[in-house]
């Protein structure tokens, strides 16, 4: 079934009307018609089965014929600091990040980034971070489409933490296993990964002193593309949301 978000409420029985690019890619690349089939899912994270009932210039009118809650969504809240890497690097990081469940992505600048966007760079790659955002969503049918925050300093970061139950820093120099630092009680986690290259011990003491905790992924060295994504996954394991 195709998965889609909108921010128009609906019940059974009520029409919504889709346009842009959703509407697009419905006709063009998916080439569906009146009578198919299609999710939305509404922003309060309500799955909504909506059949095709008219197509037109100005969009695709879908009727709502049921409702119910989106049930595709963790128990946990987790929002990932990841260091800003060169290249493509960040968007598989999004990418994959979302489908494995997290709530919340920041890019992070830290005195290892090798990538240091002007203002004008940094909001056109958030542009694309988001629609990468959207797309990685839809395809693993999430309740909610996780926001993208803008690239901001590791001081800024780290003056968020009192917000969150618990808060980890994963360092290549050592640290807690997972196990030992998630209890059952945490559902609003953040979780820090650095660069290539990695923290300085500065940016360490600086996370450590503002409350989070040190911790590791294993004896192995982990890409700076990988760690958030492995990251993620042990998260959601250990919290009982990949069952």
């Amino acid at each position: 079934m195709d998965w889609f978000f909108t921010d128009s409420p609906g019940k059974p029985g009520d029409t919504i009307l889709i346009t842009g690019e959703d509407a697009v890619h419905i006709t063009k690349s998916l080439r569906m018609s009146v009578g198919e089939v299609i999710t939305l899912c509404g922003r309060d994270e309500s799955e909504m089965l909506c059949r095709i009932e008219k197509i037109s210039s100005e969009g695709v009118l879908v009727k709502v014929t049921t409702q119910e809650e989106c049930t595709h969504e963790p128990d946990i809240e987790l929002t990932l600091y990841f260091a800003l890497t060169k290249g493509d690097k960040p968007e598989t990081v999004i990418q994959k990040c979302i489908e494995l469940g997290v709530t919340e992505l920041v890019p992070v600048l830290t005195d290892r980034c090798v990538s240091r966007p002007d203002a004008k760079a940094a909001q056109k790659k958030l542009q694309r971070y988001r629609k990468i955002a959207l797309q990685a969503a839809m395809q693993s049918r999430r309740g909610i489409v996780p926001e993208v925050r803008p690239l901001t300093e590791l001081k800024t970061a780290a003056a968020e933490l009192s917000v969150y139950d618990k808060a980890i820093v994963f360092y290549e120099g050592g640290g807690k296993p997972l196990r030992e630092i998630i209890s059952g009680s945490d559902k609003k986690l953040a979780v820090f990964i650095g660069p290539e290259g990695g923290f300085e011990q500065r940016e360490i003491d600086l996370l450590e002193s503002s409350g989070a905790v040190r911790a590791t992924l294993g004896s192995r060295i982990l890409r700076a593309e990988t760690a958030p994504i492995a990251a993620a996954a042990v998260i959601m394991f250990h919290t009982g949301n990949l069952e």
